[in-house]
Order: C-alpha cells, then structure tokens, then sequence
C-alpha cells in the first residue's frame, strides 16, 4: 500500500468514481466523501495527503472544508473543484488557503499535473520542519529576527504552499525578490526554475517575444526559434518585478495567459500550455495605478489574489545589526580580505539611522565604508552618512554623556532614551578607566558580562542598564558566546 493518500470530496457518486479510478490509476490510494461531515471524519480518522473537494456540498462548502485544514492540519493542502466560470469562488477558496483549483468539466490530464505537484508539499513541508529556523539566515536566505520578520517569514510559509497569486509591495530596497524567491524555496517547486523578470528593463516592441517567445522569421531579427519566460518558467515561478510598468497593451496578452494557463509565440499557430506560478511586485501603489488609468483593473484582481507587504528597514531596526554583520562577512569573503568590524560608534549611528534605502542602502552603505576604513575596523566617518544624522547623534552621545554613566557603558554608547539608574562611584571610575574612543568588541563583551552579572542575568534588566533593547542585548549575547545561564 502506498504512502500518498487523497481524499475526494463530492456529493455526486460519477464524479467521485470518476476521480476515484484517475487517482488509482496514477497509484495513490484514495478516500471518499459525499459531504463536510463525512470529510472532517475521514480527514481526523486518516490525515490524507491531498484534498480534492468541489465547492457546492450539501451541508455546506468546499471552503468550509479548507478553513477547517488551515486551521487543525496545514500541513494538508487542498484543491477545489468549481463549476466552469466560477472564478470569485475559486478567489475566495485560494484566499482561505486552497493550494488551487480545477473547473469542470475536468480537464483530467490538468488534474493529473496538479496532484502530483500538490503531493510534493507533504515531503517538502517535512523537510522544511526538519531544519533549525536558523538554517534559513545561514545561508544568507531571510535574515532577521523582529516580531515583523517572524511575521513575514511566517506568512511565506503559508503562502509557499498554495499557488495563488501573490501581490509583493514594499519600498525599493526592502527585499521584494528576495522574499518571491523565498516563497518559491518553500514551495514544491523548489526544483524547478524561479524566473525574475524586470518589466520595466524590456523595451515594448520586444516585450511580447520575451513573455511568450517566437517563431523563427516571425519578424526581421528572428533568425531562429526562442523559448519565452513563460516555457522557462514552466513548472516553476514567474516573478514580475515592477508590474506597474507594463504597458496596457502587454497587460491584456499577459492577463490572457494566465486566465488560459496557455501561451501562442510570436509567430506560432498553436497555443502551447504552461504551469506557472505568478509572483509580482512593484514600488508603485498598483490601487493608485488603476484609478489613474494606467493598469487594468481585472489583471490588478488576478494578479493581487493575495497581497504581501514587505516591511521598511525603519520599522524593524532590532535586525540592522544582524544584517550588518551578514554584510561584512559576505563584503570580506568577496574581496579575500580579513574580517571587517563595525567600531560602537559607528554600530550605534547605524541603528540611529531611517534607511530611506532599506536594506539596499545599508549593504551599499557598509561597502563603501570597507573601502574607506583603516585596520579593517569602519569608524562612524567612514559610513559617510548625512551630516544631520551625524550631527544628531553626536547630540545625543553629548546629553547622554552629562548624567552619570550607566555601569561601565561609554557615554557614546548610551541611548538618549536609556533609564537614568544610578550606579556606584566605583562602577564610574572602573567605567571611565575602560572607555577609549576605539573601544572595541573585548570591551563590549566586558560591558555585558558586568551588566549580566549585576543584575543576575536578568537580561530585560541588563539591556536597560546599558540603555540597548533586550533584542539588541541577546543579539549580543549570542555574538558573544556568552554563558545565558
């Protein structure tokens, strides 16, 4: 008997056994139902593999059947079956978390392609569920441990296992491919091409051959056959950055393709089909582009099927040491030169700072500044920084410097919103005998373990005291290899 099980659910009896012989004859074992009552029995009894449910059940729906699996077994995934033209239901099951669906009459060698894809999710999420979260940020995936990051990492992980549509927005710089390709990683396409493409880098008379490909002599220049992004992607991911940019003309051919899942090259008679997972992304406000009259409408609802927001650098700043130190280490393997260290001025300037850039300006910003620093540590002058910026800081590290000094942290490390807690004159003295204006990371790691040490590792207290967040202060700690107790 094998492994892989797939449960139908449909009240008319052809079409079950109609499904039924299908997936005997594809080798899986299968499981019936005629409504939701019978299916959550057999789903709690047998944990199937794979749900096949059509949408209309007697007592109730095919969504009710897919909520129930978000919430009690997301590890199952399921397709829904809708009558031909019912594309608001099929929205509407793929936002509850459907995998996909499939209209009738069904076309059974499409369904055939989508069983088989769906069926890799079971080995692929325990795969996934076998490796430390870390493994991720080892390899220089997703890095970043901010209560927004952990929601987004959370959010992909559910996403990678549908194939709706997913609408990526977010400021330049902030990581919008990197997050398509994640969702790709953790998808059962994963072996498959992920195919970036970047809609505003083709030129418009070009655009429909680079999409769909063409035909040898389709036109002056086609001195031979060219496969498009679509059959690259085949079997894999699409990911449009910058759809904003498309022309109108193209809109309506790429809106084509995907409602079709076909696509006919340039020059070609036949339409030729292709799966395909469309990603998209784009700087732009696609709501604003629409009311403007610069994007159509129904590809906006067929693209945005599930929207994803990527948060700005801003608004989770507890991760800019973390990718920093990702940053330099990648800058000093690329040059073959020793390690590169941030000096706690700069280290504290740098988490002072908006990132107007997000993530692009401070890996740019961290490259220049390697260029420019001496004895591979990089000094507050070398991050080059808006005078301003600087200038507030310097401000702050001043008023900061003016109360008594919090344990044995240098005034220039003191945030100007830390507890005013007051220590001993010996802890002062020890504190202004320690503090250079090059105090390196020997120095800090002196700094914490005193801290930790007074207050009995009570870390929430220990990061007041040295005026860090407590997410800063176990980023530390785990640089450090300290004793967490």
């Amino acid at each position: 008997m094998t492994e892989q099980r797939v449960l139908i659910i449909d009240d008319e009896p052809d079409i079950r056994e109609l499904l039924e012989i299908t997936l005997l004859r594809m080798g899986l074992d299968t499981l019936t139902a005629g409504n939701v009552e019978e299916a959550l029995a057999q789903i709690q009894a047998h944990e199937p593999n794979l749900c096949l449910t059509d949408m209309r059940l007697p007592d109730g729906s095919g969504i009710d059947i897919v909520r129930f699996l978000q919430k009690n077994y997301p590890q199952i995934p399921v397709a829904v079956i809708t009558a031909y033209g019912s594309m608001d239901a099929a929205v509407e099951a793929l936002k509850a978390g459907a995998y996909d669906f499939v209209s009738k009459p069904v076309d059974l060698p499409k369904l055939r392609d989508l069983i088989q894809t769906a069926l890799k999710l079971t080995s692929s999420e325990k795969h996934q569920r076998s490796k430390a979260p870390e493994d991720y940020d080892s390899q220089g995936r997703i890095l970043g441990s901010s209560p927004a990051m952990q929601t987004l990492k959370s959010t992909i992980g559910k996403l990678a296992r549908s194939q709706a549509p997913v609408y990526i927005h977010g400021e330049s710089g902030s990581g919008k491919e990197l997050v398509a390709h994640e969702i790709h990683l953790q998808s059962p396409r994963q072996k498959a091409p992920f195919i970036p493409v970047n809609c505003g880098a083709i030129p418009e008379n070009l655009m429909e051959s680079e999409f769909f490909g063409h035909k040898k002599g389709s036109f002056t220049g086609a001195v031979s056959d060219k496969q498009g992004l679509f059959q690259a992607a085949h079997k894999g991911t699409l990911f449009l950055d910058e759809v904003a940019d498309l022309p109108l003309t193209m809109q309506v051919k790429l809106l084509r393709a995907i409602q079709e899942r076909a696509i006919k090259p340039v020059g070609g008679l036949e339409e030729i089909s292709v799966d395909v997972r469309i990603l998209s992304a784009t700087h732009k406000s696609l709501e604003h582009e629409v009311a403007a009259g610069n994007f159509r409408q129904d590809l906006y609802y067929r693209l945005n099927v599930i929207k994803l927001k990527v948060p700005p650098l801003r608004e989770r700043q507890d991760d800019i040491e973390l990718l920093a130190d990702f940053f330099l280490k990648k800058i000093a393997e690329r040059w073959q030169m020793p390690a590169i260290k941030l000096s706690l001025q700069a280290r504290q300037i740098l988490l002072s700072y908006s990132f107007p850039g997000n993530v692009r300006e401070l890996e740019n910003i961290l490259e220049r500044a390697s260029t420019l620093c001496e004895d591979n540590t990089i000094q507050a002058d070398d991050l080059q920084l808006p005078q301003v910026i600087q200038s507030s800081t310097t401000n702050s590290h001043q008023h900061s410097s003016s109360r008594s000094v919090l344990l044995s942290v240098p005034p220039d490390l003191v945030s100007p919103y830390a507890p005013q807690t007051p220590v001993s004159n010996a802890t002062n003295a020890a504190a202004e005998q320690l503090w250079t204006p090059h105090t390196d990371e020997e120095a800090e790691r002196t700094m914490i373990m005193e801290a930790l040490d007074q207050t009995r590792w009570n870390r929430t207290k220990a990061a007041e005291l040295l005026g860090m967040s407590f997410r800063q202060l176990r980023y530390r700690i785990q640089k450090y290899e300290l004793d967490t107790h």
